[in-house]
This record gives C-alpha cells, sequence and structure tokens, in this order.
C-alpha cells in the first residue's frame, strides 16, 4: 500500500519477552502482548497501520542466561502529514503503560517496548528522542523485520540499505520466524 504525499511513514519496533496485561488483570504472552500492541498502533488518532512484519523469536541484547527470548516484529505506520515525533512517541509510550511496562534498569526484561526506528527520512538529535533509533543499523531483531515491511528503506543518516545493513551484521544467533 502506497502513502500520499500528505502522509507522513513511520517504523516502529514492537518487542516483549514478559506477560503484558492491558488492564485485562492477567497476563498475555509476549506474542499476544505484541499483536495487541499492533491493533493499538492501528487504533491511534490520525495513524493507520499499513504494513506488519512476521513475528521473531530472538536472543535478548545483551544476552542475560535465564531471561526469556524475545517476541519481535515491526509495524509500518501512515499517519499526518508532518508529524510531530514526540506526540508519536508519547502516544507509544502510553500503549506501553497500558501493557505494563516497567523501566527498573537498561535492558530489562519487559513487558512491550515500542520503539520509533525512523518518521520519514527526519534526522533528530535530541536528549528526548534521536532519530532514526541510534543503534537500529545494530540489531538484527529490528532490522529483519524491518526488511519484510520496508525493504526499499535506506538509513537516513547513514545512507544504507536495509539489506546492506542486515549483511554487515554476524549471523550468529539469527532471528526465528514464528509460525503461527
Amino acid at each position: 500500500m502506497s502513502l500520499s504525499k500528505r502522509e507522513s511513514s513511520a517504523l516502529i519496533a514492537l518487542g516483549a519477552n514478559l506477560p503484558g496485561d492491558f488492564g485485562l488483570g492477567f497476563g498475555l504472552g509476549p506474542l499476544a502482548t505484541c499483536r495487541a500492541a499492533a491493533v493499538a498502533l492501528d487504533r491511534l488518532p490520525g495513524w493507520r497501520l499499513v504494513a506488519l512484519s512476521r513475528w521473531y523469536a530472538t536472543t535478548p541484547v545483551p544476552a542475560v542466561p535465564g531471561v526469556p527470548r524475545f517476541v519481535n516484529g515491526v509495524a509500518r505506520l501512515a499517519g499526518p502529514a508532518a508529524a510531530d515525533p514526540l506526540d508519536l512517541l508519547d502516544a507509544l509510550q502510553a500503549i506501553e503503560a497500558a501493557a505494563g511496562r516497567q523501566r527498573p534498569y537498561p535492558d530489562a526484561p519487559r513487558t512491550l517496548d515500542l520503539d520509533l526506528i525512523a518518521l520519514d527520512g527526519l534526522l533528530r538529535d535530541a536528549p528526548r528522542l534521536v532519530l532514526p533509533h541510534p543503534r537500529a543499523q545494530l540489531r538484527r531483531f529490528v532490522l529483519q523485520p524491518l526488511a519484510d515491511v520496508a525493504p526499499d528503506w535506506v538509513h537516513p543518516r547513514l545512507g544504507l540499505a536495509v539489506a546492506a545493513l542486515l549483511a554487515a551484521l554476524p549471523d550468529d544467533d539469527p532471528p526465528e520466524p514464528i509460525m503461527v
């Protein structure tokens, strides 16, 4: 599905390795949590889900013994022209909070992680939000599903296509597609 010239395009990474609850009073498994988050993304005012990657099982980064594997995917959204990235970030964090996201320490296991990877070709260096995501090019668990929804995406800061970014990464622990 193509976007009109009056629309923004956002790439959102989704991940979970703990049950999330979305106010249900019981935990959804990580895959169900990510699916519920994709539905929530499609319901954001002014935005619509135009593509959703396959789901992948991935090892946490950094790998920590005993920490459960993640479910990861990427969503492509279409939204208002000249969308405010901080408004979108706030909306993503509200969805995370609804899933019970806690932030006890960096790289902690989580019920839901929604990262704004890119918004159009915007380059932004600010304390609260850097675009494109400052580590996206280093993470196979982001790039593999991103290639599913935006195979022609070019990193706006590096000028490299997603295929080239993937080829530059070690393939010692590749994401495994989840057959559903």
